[in-house]
């Protein structure tokens, strides 16, 4: 049976235009074609990701991170309970008040008290400002030196410029040994962040980030597998282009740096809505859908390459409602730019009581209460 399915799936039928198939990629007068084998050299890079990424964080971001300002508040540990610790882990982090009421009863605490033990329980399970800060650092680290590889690598090619060069010859396309590095490279980093979802900084969009992860796996992948090289390394530069100014703007505003925080994040949302709600739907996608129906007859490779565009393109739109709805906040009440694309975790906001709480505990720790730095999670 698994024979049988994988003589399906392969089959040429469906991932090439007709009269052509892998016959045609076999290596040969010196000639290098991409393989689907190519790919386990995948896994060994996405483990040496995490362990770079480790020694990074330790070696280069945190020092930054002291350079820079970036500073802890001042959290208060919960005063242990069995009875609430039992509820949060195994029921809910968030009580509703028919379930508060209960509470209550069962520990004999008033019901300010299980709020507010509720509300620290939270608080103590945020992510640290410096686990944020060493997160983004590692990121915009790794898509500002992608996106420098990958304009050297494309910077003379000329699909970069007129995109119905991808479809020239194809699928007999040479393989380049930079097109090389730089997929196994990408597809390496993104096949580590998976690795490492457990211990990243949760995000109310982690859905919709897991979703854009898997589907650039699959497009990254797909894409190396039947040919598609020239496009797919197209459509990486274009996503690094913008996402080494998210983490930047992420950075300073976890060091406190908000006026530079707003003027990246505006420079970053002008690139992110040129580069994916003009140049990848009109340009790279009417360049996948149209261009290849002029040489050839339809085949499944092509409607499944145009498919995981799309829900690319999706994605695109969700974020940039997002960066607009931002974007507008702060241009009509000044306030301070705060990342609800990928950076608010999914956990309450502190009430009042909590901050003065917090600003009397840093004043019993010998530290001066004063507000300098503005709220930034």
């Amino acid at each position: 049976m698994v024979s049988s399915l994988s003589e399906w799936f392969w089959n040429e039928r469906l991932w090439f235009p007709e009269g052509l198939g892998w016959a045609d990629l076999e290596d040969k007068d010196g000639r290098v074609y991409a393989k689907a084998s190519d790919l386990w050299v995948v896994l060994p890079i996405a483990l040496a990701f995490l362990v770079i990424r480790q020694i990074f964080e330790r070696l280069v971001a945190t020092p930054l991170a002291a350079v820079m300002g970036v500073k802890e508040k001042v959290r208060l540990i919960v005063s242990h309970n069995p009875t609430l610790e039992s509820f949060y882990c195994n029921t809910t982090k968030n009580p509703s008040q028919s379930s508060i009421d209960s509470l209550c009863k069962q520990t004999g605490c008033s019901e300010r008290q299980v709020q507010r033990w509720f509300r620290r329980r939270r608080n103590q399970d945020r992510p640290s400002l410096l686990k944020k800060f060493k997160e983004a650092s590692w990121r915009f680290t790794f898509y500002l030196l992608a996106f420098i590889a990958g304009l050297a690598a494309l910077i003379d090619k000329p699909w970069l410029y007129d995109f119905k060069e991808m479809w020239q010859g194809f699928p007999i396309l040479t393989l380049l040994p930079s097109q090389y590095w730089y997929y196994m490279i990408e597809l390496g980093f993104y096949v580590s962040l998976i690795f490492s979802v457990a211990s990243d900084v949760k995000r109310k969009d982690f859905k919709e980030q897991m979703v854009h992860h898997m589907a650039t796996i699959f497009l990254i992948s797909f894409s190396w597998c039947v040919n598609y090289i020239r496009a797919g390394t197209l459509i990486m530069l274009l996503h690094d282009s913008s996402d080494y100014l998210l983490e930047s703007a992420k950075i300073f505003i976890y060091a406190g740096w908000r006026n530079t925080s707003n003027y990246v994040f505006f420079l970053f949302a002008a690139v992110f809505i040129f580069t994916r709600l003009y140049i990848f739907p009109f340009y790279i996608i009417y360049s996948t859908y149209i261009y290849p129906m002029t040489m050839y007859s339809p085949f499944f490779g092509y409607y499944f390459l145009n498919f995981l565009m799309m829900v690319l393109q999706c994605l695109h739109i969700f974020w940039a409602i997002l960066i607009l709805r931002m974007a507008v906040r702060f241009l009509s009440s000044d306030e301070k730019v705060e990342d609800e694309r990928s950076d608010k975790e999914e956990t309450d906001e502190s009430g009042e009581e909590e901050e003065w709480e917090e600003k009397k505990g840093a004043v019993q720790n010998g530290h001066a209460a004063h507000n300098n730095h503005r709220k930034t999670e």
